[in-house]
């Protein structure tokens, strides 16, 4: 908007509404304004009303038909007394070009199709010109005070509210996406139109937020605190649950599909033989990776009875009603850390398993002898492997593990400081073995203490003393004819083996022991955590996307840390209820910036003065909003990282 209508047609919008009822247009014919009289007695007693009415009405009309306009401020000026400072307010002219509507120079009309304008001349694109509660074409939509879905926070008067929550504030931080959130205190007023009849894409009112909700609890929608844009991730949600009550996949929620939503005999989301789409590639992925299905072609998107025959084996491997059906129970399974996969686990022992514990040694993550049998220590060794190699952490070997693990991009071990899990316990008892440390500090967390073991370990071995544990000093470590004792000679046969390493608990990967409140490595900050967070505001949610340019709830946690130097494993929302390796907060009021918060089906990082970060399947993008009442509602805890 250029610099004419910013100091005109803004301070003077409020009033003009105050006169659009009362004052007659000066262009009427003359046989419709027989009160003339009367009106030049209103309009001599408010020279500054008039002035706001004319300005108002006619300013961006001043724009295309300059002498007409012209003329007719002269017309008002001769009503006035005061006319000579009108006549000195017109000599300041009309706008130029840069401050036409369009690029085309016509003037835009109130109301018109093209762009609908409020008092001030806004219009309804998002970008500080938009009419409240009205979208521009369904690609970005203004809240109630006019501000658009992009988060700029951009729109509607100046110092009116968001969305109730706060003052509109044009410094506050690009990607900000709290309009489409509703304040905890929301209530529909006149200022909102009624709930449409039919919801498609690019609709936005407060009722979407319900049908997010319904369909997250339905299992429908990937969990996340409920906005009232109906995009596109609640576009794919409702033609799951189109799909699954054999109504048309169109995405758009009419009478007919809200009315089965909102039924109290509702069904739960279940995938079975017959359907396709996305959700059942996820499905198949997951039972690949778990040795239900033998073959990667077999990943298709469509459910047949390859899949179906796989549903049912690991139903009945997890003690669950074999129906061959993904539905509630088999879903939580799937994804569980306590699920039994059909592959290489703790308890086989074979030459397959022999060929794994040597490959992981080689690579530094075995810390005792490979000898076919899969104990704790290879249940932690591949834990740590798919840590460092993006893959999902479940210490089993399954078809995406061992073909990474046998690839030549497989990514080496190097234990640092902050580490924590069996590994570094395993580490450290190897070191309190020759020396280095005291028994009573093997807690499985890699501190300061243990970093300074190491340093002297490698010392008295000739390696690099860096203070990590890589694939050389895993080595050596492991070596039990040659490593050097802390008091000199060798320390002779550890006699370990893959079976009697760790004896930590095979369904957990978090520490066994000791403080690990603090997890601080490298740059690694509250503020550099932040930062990173920040840099990906708006970029797009996608399930299972884990960066770094797009993400889903715990994808983005997990690129996030590990961007700073944090060495976290990717894992579920589900998984990082029982992450342990941090500090953990099990009061709401408690959070702090950096903390990771988990809840019911999500998670987020905390960013201070009651905001948090988050991949949101909502809005179908990373936000930043208020940490409201649908977090502390379904609440968990948190994680302290710092």
């Amino acid at each position: 908007m250029g610099s004419w209508k910013k100091t005109r047609l803004v301070p003077i919008s409020i009033a003009a509404v105050v006169l659009l009822g009362t004052v007659t247009d000066f262009n009427m014919p003359k046989a419709q304004n027989d009160n003339s009289e009367s009106n030049r007695n209103v309009l001599q007693g408010n020279v500054a009303a008039v002035l706001t009415y004319n300005m108002a009405s006619d300013a961006l009309n001043a724009a295309g038909d300059g002498g007409d306009s012209a003329g007719r401020l002269g017309q008002l000026a001769g009503l006035l007394p005061g006319k000579d400072d009108l006549l000195a307010l017109m000599s300041l002219g009309t706008p130029d070009a840069d401050d036409l509507q369009n690029s085309g120079g016509t003037p835009e009309v109130n109301g018109s199709e093209d762009e609908l304008q409020d008092g001030a001349g806004n219009s309804s694109d998002g970008t500080g010109k938009g009419l409240p509660g009205n979208p521009s074409e369904g690609a970005e939509n203004n809240d109630l005070a006019g501000n658009p879905a992009d988060g700029t926070g951009n729109g509607g008067m100046i110092g009116s509210p968001a969305n109730g929550m706060r003052p509109v504030d044009f410094s506050q931080e690009a990607g900000s996406d709290d309009e489409l959130y509703l304040p905890d205190n929301y209530a529909p007023d006149e200022q909102e139109e009624p709930a449409p009849e039919f919801y498609t894409q690019g609709v936005s009112h407060s009722s979407v937020a319900d049908i997010q909700q319904r369909l997250m609890d339905l299992g429908f929608m990937d969990y996340s605190e409920p906005t009232k844009y109906y995009g596109p991730i609640t576009v794919d949600a409702v033609k799951l649950f189109q799909r699954q009550n054999e109504l048309a996949q169109d995405g758009i929620l009419g009478p007919k599909t809200s009315e089965m939503l909102f039924a109290d005999d509702a069904k739960y989301y279940l995938a079975k033989t017959g359907m396709e789409g996305s959700d059942i590639r996820r499905i198949q992925q997951r039972l690949y990776e778990m040795g239900y299905i033998a073959k990667a072609e077999h990943v298709t998107g469509y459910f047949g009875d390859v899949t179906e025959a796989a549903v049912k084996q690991m139903q009945q491997n997890n003690g669950l009603a074999v129906d061959g059906k993904v539905g509630h129970d088999t879903m939580e399974m799937l994804y569980s850390g306590e699920a039994k996969a059909n592959l290489l686990s703790y308890g086989d022992k074979s030459d397959v398993v022999l060929s794994c514990q040597e490959r992981l040694k080689e690579l530094g993550y075995l810390t005792t002898k490979p000898d076919g049998q899969y104990g704790n220590d290879t249940v932690a060794a591949v834990k740590q492997f798919q840590s460092r190699n993006d893959l999902v952490v479940d210490g089993f070997l399954g078809p995406s593990t061992m073909t990474v693990l046998h690839s030549k991009s497989a990514a080496p071990n190097g234990l640092v400081l902050g580490e924590s899990g069996d590994t570094v316990k395993r580490v450290q008892e190897l070191l309190a073995r020759y020396g280095y440390m005291s028994s009573s500090n093997c807690t499985g967390y890699f501190g300061e203490i243990t970093e300074a073991a190491v340093k002297a370990f490698q010392k008295k071995n000739g390696l690099s003393a860096d203070g990590n544990v890589g694939m050389k000093t895993m080595a050596k470590l492991t070596d039990g004819n040659s490593a050097v004792r802390a008091g000199g000679g060798s320390a002779g046969s550890t006699g370990s083996s893959g079976n009697s390493g760790s004896t930590g608990s095979t369904g957990s990967s978090g520490n066994k022991g000791g403080s690990s409140s603090s997890v601080n490595t490298g740059s690694a900050s509250v503020s550099a955590l932040l930062k990173v967070a920040k840099s990906k505001l708006g970029k797009p949610y996608v399930l299972g996307a884990k960066g770094p340019n797009s993400f889903d709830c715990s994808g983005y946690v997990y690129w996030c840390l590990n961007q700073i130097g944090i060495k976290q494993s990717y894992i579920t929302s589900y998984g990082w209820r029982t992450v342990g390796k941090y500090q953990k907060i099990t009061s709401f009021s408690s959070i702090k910036a950096g903390d990771i918060i988990v809840v019911k089906g999500h998670v987020g990082i905390a960013a201070g003065n009651g905001m948090v970060y988050d991949a949101s399947s909502s809005s179908g993008k990373i936000v930043y909003r208020s940490l409201g009442s649908w977090w502390k509602n379904n609440f968990i805890c948190a994680w302290r990282i710092f």
